[in-house]
């Protein structure tokens, strides 16, 4: 009998300490996550500058994502001319109007090394919409001229959303250009589409008028007034026309990540000859419209819009506050390649 039941016992016993021992290392590794909650996988985010968009994320696990970003003053063209172009001396992240293209995911840690250049003559920080936090990291940020901070943001919420200077007095910085979009995908990522763009609309405000030449000068009372001299996408009048029109084939489906960095007004975000098949509202990845026309996107905020191209052709990017256009708000989407269907445009003499 001894013999029969020594078996059993040891059976059990055994049975008992495999059980425990994955109930344990179990355990420990909930417990590892609820203390700690830093992914262990780390990389450095690929940024890219307008209209291009780094590629979708691939991983499906998060990771602490390091940034780089670095407030410089920069002077560019605003608008070519005859003669000699427009200029304006415009404040940046990383070199740019709009600042880097960043994608993330949600659960991210997102690892911030942000530097002021020496040659700025103010005070930066970055404000991310993306971020929860007091400021949205804006107070833990301020640089001044030459120095450096550093800090760490977990990105809970997916979406599309705007960053952008927050030092006193805000709308000055904002109006010179500090602005850009960082994505925080969503579990799963976004569905896939074969070319995807990064278009943001803003207002520049000189006291010369649209299209006097040379460097001109920032002004604060038609800022206030809500007159922009100038209303463009990615920076600059033409920025998306001629060698820089945004270019895709029929039969592809396009995404256009649109941000408005204001500091004023509401974009009604249109494509001519186009209507959207998808529209992700206000940057969710969850309010989806289908079928729509025009989309409005406010100051400091944005949309994701995709559609199906049928028909060759240029497209027009535009603000439908139609006045806008004489102001520079304008691009194009150069489509090639063979129509869909016959019967989709057919031009009648």
């Amino acid at each position: 009998m001894r013999k029969t039941i020594a078996p059993l016992i040891a059976a059990f016993i055994l049975i008992g300490l495999m059980a425990f021992t994955g109930m344990s290392r179990q355990a420990a590794s909930q417990v590892r996550v609820a203390q700690n909650g830093t992914p262990t996988l780390e990389e450095t985010a690929t940024l890219t500058f307008a209209p291009q968009v780094p590629p979708p994320i691939k991983r499906r696990e998060p990771a602490v994502v390091k940034v780089a970003l670095t407030t410089i003053e920069v002077e560019g063209v605003l608008m070519e001319g005859i003669d000699k172009p427009t200029t304006y001396k415009f404040w940046t992240y990383n070199g740019h109007v709009p600042g880097p293209f960043i994608r993330t995911r949600v659960g991210d840690i997102l690892d911030l090394d942000f530097r002021n250049d020496k040659t700025s003559t103010a005070s930066h920080n970055i404000d991310f919409h993306a971020v929860t936090g007091p400021g949205g990291g804006g107070k833990a940020t301020i640089t001044p001229p030459g120095g450096q901070k550093k800090a760490r943001f977990k990105l809970l919420n997916p979406g599309l959303y705007v960053y952008h200077c927050a030092v006193p007095p805000i709308p000055h910085h904002v109006a010179n250009g500090m602005y850009g979009l960082i994505l925080v995908e969503p579990e799963g990522g976004l569905p896939p589409v074969d070319r995807e763009y990064y278009v943001m609309q803003s207002e520049f405000y000189t006291k010369g008028k649209i299209g006097d030449e040379g460097l001109q000068a920032f002004d604060p009372l038609k800022g206030a007034a809500e007159q922009p001299t100038y209303v463009v996408f990615n920076g600059r009048v033409g920025s998306l026309q001629g060698k820089g029109a945004l270019q895709a084939h029929t039969g592809e489906r396009v995404r256009l990540f649109v941000g408005n960095g204001g500091p004023n007004l509401t974009s009604s975000f249109h494509v001519i000859g186009e209507i959207f098949e998808n529209v992700y509202f206000e940057g969710s990845t969850k309010s989806l419209g289908s079928n729509v026309q025009t989309t409005s996107v406010p100051a400091g905020g944005s949309a994701i819009v995709d559609f199906k191209l049928e028909y060759p052709g240029d497209y027009t990017l535009v603000d439908h506050s139609v006045f806008r256009f004489d102001k520079g708000c304008m691009g194009t989407l150069h489509v090639e390649g063979a129509p869909l269907a016959p019967d989709i445009f057919v031009p009648l003499k």
